[in-house]
């Protein structure tokens, strides 16, 4: 029996559930302890959470929840994740990558200013690669909520990227 609880206590998406704390709390601290939070869930709820079908959506549930209420807690808006977000590529000449990592700043800092549920959903569907589906289970809403609010951040970063003549740098 404690082989079994061992096992379940070895997430395979718990890299992803790392990210998605880290992308609300805003730091490693916090989300390690979102982290370990989890794990003390899945541990005391080990027989309800055998049964769950689709338990990595219930861990995102509970991960997003955990770290809203650490957010909460602090009263502190946390929208600064640039640390998190590194894009490099070596075979660019030190002004090309100097010229990207501006451009994803820049980009970042509009991703943070969108609305909170959209900056959320932004990132389980661009970052996580999750579905629509997956992703409204996991914030508790409905599909089109979802879509809409996607589709209203896309456009937002659209216009505003073509209000201040972003131009993409070729690769």
């Amino acid at each position: 029996m404690q082989t079994d609880k061992v096992s379940i206590l070895d997430l395979p998406f718990k890299d992803k559930l790392f990210r998605f704390a880290y992308n609300i709390v805003g730091n490693v601290q916090d989300a390690e302890d979102i982290m370990q939070e989890l794990l003390i869930k899945i541990w005391n709820r080990q027989e309800q959470y055998s049964g769950l079908d689709n338990k990595e959506a219930w861990c995102m549930t509970v991960t997003r929840n955990l770290a809203i209420d650490k957010v909460r807690s602090r009263k502190i808006n946390t929208k600064d994740i640039d640390e998190f977000h590194h894009i490099r590529d070596h075979d660019h000449t030190q002004d090309k990558q100097m010229e990207a990592d501006e451009s994803l700043k820049f980009v970042m800092d509009l991703v943070n200013d969108l609305p909170e549920k959209q900056r959320m959903i932004i990132h389980l569907r661009d970052v996580e690669g999750y579905s629509y589906k997956e992703i409204a289970e996991m914030l508790d809403t409905s599909l089109d909520f979802v879509k809409v609010s996607l589709h209203r951040a896309r456009k937002s970063l659209k216009d505003e990227l073509l209000k201040r003549n972003f131009k993409k740098y070729d690769t």
